[in-house]
């Protein structure tokens, strides 16, 4: 009897597929099309000359290459893959589907084959860190976990390898789920603010878009919602919906007296969480939702005590002449910099700017007032952030400091000049990565090597 993985791509054997974009997503789904035979080709905007060997495999493979400023000019499918960073209404998509083209997405087509449960997470912030911790906490209790989405590996070739007693655990971004039609049977949204809508025409496309994680849930499925957040309070799912609140408001999960209860009964002291930051508190409050009746309270505290952080959110790089440097590139949006502005107790060096998401500044110029001693600035957004800090009630001339830097690199020398014995330097940007790198990992590795090159 065939699974419905191996029912779905014998669907597609002999068809013409067109994957837009050859990221590091659907380049295993491009292999997975060819060995089913289906006629692929793949479409990239990247020039022919700078393509990497990777995507050159393919076409060996026998992928049809279609790349540079043209690249989707006069395609032809029968099913479309749209990467996550095109948007569904872009023209060429509109006028495949035009055409009869059926439009999905890696992520889309999982949802449908995957054969074990499903649980995902979504937000503006949190959401690496709170799937990351879920994951753990599944995986401590002994159960076998797929951890992915835009998190880790694809997870539509690893199919094949699950069983249905297993968990897939996802992460979700905005991109994603703007035209998912499939729900997973537990969902996080950890909390929403203005984020990408340098994509999204507006807040109430992004919002929407989020949406889709529950929109598609079942009387029996389980909704993880956070009460603190305007936004996500005024959620509400088709089946079970619990709330978690660090902020004392009377709902299903919450905090009393520094410890977090579910249901009014004490679960974790957030005294054992070893991760920084009153954020993680809450993405500690979504996770121990999120596993509710699979995993025992022992096992969770288990994990606050060990777990130690993920890459690039709040992470110690280095202690060097008493000053100690922490990485926390993921901060793309100024709410995700004002939590980790928010986890020390001093006030810090803070390292901020980058790419121009279009998204306001100006709720970042308070915090960063109080909480930040020197302020270092690069990239498109350091005009704006400037202006949110010299707006806001708190500022003074010269407190705090700013100094303006003509890249990424130099803002980096000059945080490491101003330090002195007991600062701390944070890499918090509030800005995206792509007007100087590839993307925020690439950043942060970027920073961590300069660093650790101090002498």
């Amino acid at each position: 009897m065939q699974t419905r993985f191996e029912q779905y791509f014998a669907t597609l054997k002999n068809k013409k597929i067109a994957v837009l974009g050859l990221g590091v997503s659907n380049r295993p789904l491009v292999r997975l099309l060819l060995e089913f035979g289906c006629h692929v080709t793949g479409c990239d905007r990247t020039p022919r000359e700078k393509l990497d060997a990777e995507v050159l495999e393919l076409e060996q493979a026998g992928c049809l290459l279609r790349t540079g400023d043209s690249y989707l000019d006069g395609v032809e499918a029968d099913v479309v893959f749209r990467t996550p960073g095109m948007h569904p209404n872009n023209p060429a998509i509109r006028a495949l589907a035009d055409l009869g083209a059926e439009i999905t997405s890696e992520m889309e087509v999982f949802f449908e084959v995957c054969p074990c449960r499903i649980v995902a997470v979504t937000g503006s912030d949190g959401k690496t860190t709170t799937t990351t911790l879920i994951s753990e906490m599944l995986k401590a209790q002994g159960y076998t976990v797929w951890l992915g989405g835009n998190i880790g590996t694809p997870l539509l070739p690893k199919v094949r390898e699950m069983k249905s007693t297993d968990f897939a655990v996802v992460e979700l971004s905005s991109f994603q789920l703007m035209d998912m039609r499939h729900s997973p049977s537990r969902a996080v949204v950890t909390n929403l603010a203005p984020n990408h809508l340098d994509v999204h025409k507006d807040m109430a496309e992004y919002v929407d878009a989020k949406k889709n994680i529950f929109r598609f849930q079942g009387a029996e499925d389980l909704l993880i919602l956070n009460a603190d957040n305007a936004i996500t309070e005024s959620f509400a799912g088709n089946g079970r919906t619990h709330r978690f609140s660090r902020q004392g408001k009377d709902v299903y999960i919450r905090l009393e007296k520094d410890m977090i209860c579910r249901d009014g009964e004490p679960v974790l002291a957030i005294s054992d969480i070893l991760i920084p930051g009153v954020h993680n508190i809450e993405n500690y409050m979504a996770a121990i939702g999120a596993v509710e009746g699979l995993v025992g309270d022992d096992v969770i505290r288990s994990v606050a005590k060990t777990f130690g952080g993920v890459a690039h959110r709040i992470e110690l790089v280095r202690v060097k002449d008493g000053v100690r440097y922490y990485n926390d590139s993921i901060a793309s949006s100024p709410s995700r910099t004002i939590a980790g502005l928010r986890s020390f107790s001093e006030k810090v060096i803070l390292i901020a700017g980058g790419y121009d998401k279009q998204i306001p500044y100006d709720v970042l110029g308070p915090e960063i007032c109080a909480h930040v001693k020197t302020l270092i600035l690069g990239g498109a957004t350091g005009p704006k952030i400037r202006q949110a800090v010299e707006n806001a009630p708190q500022y003074r001339p010269g407190f705090p400091e700013i100094v303006d830097c003509a890249d990424f690199t130099q803002a980096v020398y000059a945080a490491c000049e101003a330090a002195q014995p007991g600062d701390t330097v944070l890499m918090s940007p509030a800005s995206a990565a792509f007007d100087q790198f590839k993307n925020f990992e690439v950043r942060g590795n970027y920073f961590k090597k300069r660093i650790m090159e101090l002498k």
